[in-house]
C-alpha cells in the first residue's frame, strides 16, 4: 500500500518559517520525481517545487530564494523549508510521487495546512 504522508503544517506570523516533510512508503522511491504543491482556497493546485531522485530541484518563481526542498532517500523523505512567509503562501501544501511515465500512477498525500497570518 502506498502513502505519501506530510506532516510540519500550522499558523506563522508574517516572516515566519515552517519545515514540511513528506514520508513515503510503498514505492520504488528511485522512480519518481517528488515534489510540493499547494492550493490556496478559491485557486487551482500549484506547484511549488520539485526534486528527483538524483537531488535536481526546480521552484515555482514565487517562492525561488525562501523555500528550499531536500530528499533523504534512505528514509523515503521529502522536506520543504520555509523561510520569509507571507500571507499569500496560506495554503494546503500537498506531496506529490511522479513517476514521469503513463506506466505507473501518480500519488498524492492527504495535504498539510499552512496558514501565515498576524
Amino acid at each position: 500500500q502506498v502513502q505519501l504522508v506530510e506532516s510540519g503544517g500550522g499558523l506563522v506570523q508574517p516572516g515566519g518559517s515552517l519545515r514540511l516533510s513528506c514520508a513515503a512508503s510503498g514505492i520504488n522511491f528511485s522512480l519518481y520525481t517528488m515534489g510540493w504543491y499547494r492550493q490556496a482556497p478559491g485557486k487551482q493546485r500549484e506547484l511549488v517545487a520539485t526534486i528527483t531522485y538524483g537531488g535536481i530541484t526546480n521552484y515555482v518563481q514565487s517562492v525561488k530564494g525562501r523555500f528550499t526542498i531536500s530528499i533523504d532517500n534512505a528514509k523515503k523523505t521529502v522536506d520543504l523549508q520555509m523561510n520569509g512567509l507571507t500571507p499569500e503562501d496560506t495554503a494546503v501544501y500537498y506531496c506529490k510521487a511522479d513517476p514521469g511515465s503513463i506506466w505507473f500512477p501518480t500519488y498524492w498525500g492527504q495535504g498539510t495546512q499552512v496558514s501565515v497570518s498576524s
